[in-house]
């Protein structure tokens, strides 16, 4: 079993297109897989466990992981993931990969999949509230996938409004504001990220929502007062969302990949608020861990130089 480090994955430079394409096909194909509801663990004071198994069936075989991560607000960076990779034919554990790069690289890709499926006709104007490495990842992927011009209204915070345009100075296609006040920001936002991991209580009155607002609280907190006003809601997977308070006061709900597969009409006009939560499903890091995994086979000399892990395992039915 190798140990594949955040280093390695780093040193492949994936296209961040490619990882929108991966969350493409693993949403169009999310029936085909083994996915149970993810096991939460809530501790106390934000700490939290989230363990998640799946086994996605595709052309070459079947693969198979756990994904574990947990948040502790008092260590840096606070979120961490560890995943297990195994070939779920043969039963062989491939790889113990770390997860960060993958998680931030797939909830951008998932949000920007989001917003091309359900934001309004030529949306502009993208709000982004928290700006860590998924609102990175999310715009890193956005403007690969999108050419025209777009423009992003960024919530001041210490100093990282300007480390985050600094970031994507080289992307013609993107300008920036930098705003005061959430009020500011989600006011002529067409389309409204909220990256922050913890909100205590809403942030946002439900005035502030112009008609056509595509709103994607990746981290779920903070807009709970949406759920009960908004013409629609999606999620990644029911279970995610079916214990909310108000799940059973949503005007519309289906899963994203019933959109994609046809089975629900997504939005209906230029008027409509829409709401997306993207927990987060390990088919997708699952995916991205299968595709790593065989780019960095092909690369002889990395996959020889990396760590190999014996747990030397018994090999005889009987050894007690």
């Amino acid at each position: 079993m190798k140990l594949i480090t955040f280093d390695n994955i780093k040193s492949l430079n994936i296209n961040p297109v490619d990882c929108y394409n991966w969350v493409v096909d693993m949403i169009a194909h999310k029936s085909t897989a083994i996915l149970p509801a993810k096991t939460h663990m809530d501790l106390s004071c934000g700490v939290f466990c989230n363990v998640m198994p799946s086994i996605i069936k595709m052309s070459d075989c079947n693969w198979g992981g756990v994904k574990i991560v947990t948040r502790y607000p008092q260590r840096s960076p606070s979120l961490d993931s560890k995943i297990l990779l195994w070939n779920a034919d043969s039963g062989e554990f491939l790889a113990l990969l770390d997860g960060n790069w993958i998680t931030a690289m797939r909830t951008g890709a998932v949000a920007a999949h989001s917003i091309n499926c359900f934001a309004k006709q030529d949306f502009y104007s993208i709000g982004i509230i928290g700006l860590g490495n998924v609102a990175r990842s999310t715009l890193l992927v956005l403007a690969s996938v999108i050419k025209r011009k777009i423009n992003i209204k960024l919530l001041k915070y210490k100093n990282q409004a300007e480390l985050f345009i600094e970031r994507f100075k080289e992307y013609k296609n993107l300008q920036f504001t930098i705003v005061n006040s959430v009020q500011d920001l989600i006011v002529g936002s067409d389309v409204i990220i909220s990256c922050a991991t913890y909100f205590e209580n809403n942030i946002a009155c439900d005035e502030w929502f112009d008609e056509g607002v595509l709103l994607l609280p990746i981290h779920t907190r903070g807009f709970l007062n949406c759920d009960l006003f908004f013409d629609k809601i999606y999620a990644d997977d029911t279970s995610h969302v079916a214990h909310f308070k108000y799940f059973n006061n949503f005007k519309h709900f289906a899963e994203v990949s019933d959109y994609v597969c046809g089975q629900d009409i997504g939005r209906e006009n230029n008027q409509e608020r829409i709401l997306v939560y993207n927990i987060g499903l390990s088919i997708h890091d699952i995916y991205y861990a299968s595709h790593i995994y065989k780019e960095i086979m092909k690369r002889t000399e990395l996959y020889n130089s990396l760590v190999n892990l014996r747990l030397e395992e018994p090999t005889q039915k009987f050894w007690i």
